[in-house]
């Protein structure tokens, strides 16, 4: 009997093992399934990834095409209307071979350096989270990219509230973009052309307009032309233009650190300071990216801690982009783990 009873509980608990082993496996491979959705969807699987350097090759388009020059410029792309005006360019759509582009031209010559800067950095970090480069020519300042008709991050919740793309408004997809933004700055503070900082992102505003939105609901960043370089190693640091900044928007070691005391703000006595400024408005943007579409407390939730890190005042003590990003896709794959199970229990 003592036998018998003794055979039952070994057959229970190799029941047991079997599907505690078969639940383990099935979340590693949702897991695995979630990461490749990511990393094929999530980082944008644009078709020029798999064309060689300086080339080119848009959706529509077969082949990979060299970069086009200043001849084929002048002759082949048509400007069709302005779309954009900022400080260093004017930005055109603009038609080539039957595909929309935009065209940015200098707005100012006393701005030659920034736009030389932002263009290097498109050559340089060509991929698929940086906006597609289709051409160049110095000697009038022009520059042609890869055209996105809804615009940048701005025009989210106008997107969004379009009949055609209602069905987007998700914690799904703003998550996702949430994911993609992070993504952006790891690649920046990792990238071959050295560690980067987002330098014109002073409010919430300006570095939403840095960012492009894909038709496929993921995102690019467009605007390259204040990126400096940080090189802990060598001692270099960076100070985001000239002026004092203000708001809590900004790091706080972006703040002229005597504001309090009267002293009237001196660039020379200004602090420098490194890549974790970017780190620091993590929340704020992710803040607006989730809105308020249901779900969205849920992930502010699981998001507070990391967020929390993120704002210490000490940059030292905030976490690396790469360490949002786990944080992020791991809420990600738990939510639609969880809404999965429910639907099951349905």
């Amino acid at each position: 009997m003592a036998r018998r009873s003794s055979t039952a509980i070994s057959r229970t608990a190799a029941m047991m093992a079997i599907c505690l082993a078969a639940l383990l496996l099935s979340n590693i491979l949702l897991y695995l399934y979630l990461d490749s959705l990511y990393q094929s969807d999530g980082q944008q699987a644009t078709v020029h990834a798999g064309c060689a350097a300086q080339h080119f090759k848009m959706t529509t388009m077969k082949n990979c095409t060299p970069w086009l020059q200043c001849s084929l410029i002048e002759t082949e792309v048509y400007k069709l209307k302005l779309i954009g005006q900022g400080a260093v360019k004017k930005v055109y759509l603009a038609e080539w071979k039957g595909q929309k582009v935009a065209l940015s031209k200098l707005s100012s010559l006393d701005y030659s350096e920034d736009f030389l800067h932002g263009l290097s950095m498109l050559k340089a970090l060509q991929g698929p989270l940086v906006v597609q480069l289709v051409g160049f020519c110095l000697k009038d300042y022009t520059l042609v990219t890869e055209y996105h008709p809804l615009g940048s991050l701005l025009n989210l919740e106008v997107v969004l509230a379009q009949k055609h793309y209602k069905h987007r408004n998700t914690w799904k997809t703003r998550l996702m973009l949430a994911k993609d933004y992070v993504s952006i700055l790891h690649y920046l503070h990792n990238s071959p052309s050295g560690r980067r900082v987002m330098c014109d992102s002073n409010t919430l505003e300006k570095t939403l307009s840095q960012f492009l939105l894909t038709n496929d609901f993921h995102l690019v960043v467009n605007d390259l032309d204040a990126l400096p370089e940080v090189n802990l190693s060598n001692g270099l640091l960076v100070k985001c233009g000239h002026r004092e900044l203000i708001g809590d928007f900004v790091a706080p070691e972006q703040l002229w650190p005597f504001r309090n005391t009267g002293e009237p703000f001196s660039d020379d006595l200004m602090q420098k300071y490194d890549e974790k400024t970017d780190i620091w408005k993590i929340p704020d943007v992710t803040q607006f990216l989730i809105g308020k579409v249901p779900g969205g407390d849920l992930i502010h939730f699981h998001l507070f801690q990391i967020h929390k890190e993120c704002k210490a005042k000490d940059p030292k003590l905030r976490p690396s982009a790469l360490n949002v990003l786990m944080v992020y896709k791991s809420v990600f794959s738990s939510m639609v783990q969880d809404n999965v199970g429910f639907r099951d229990m349905l």
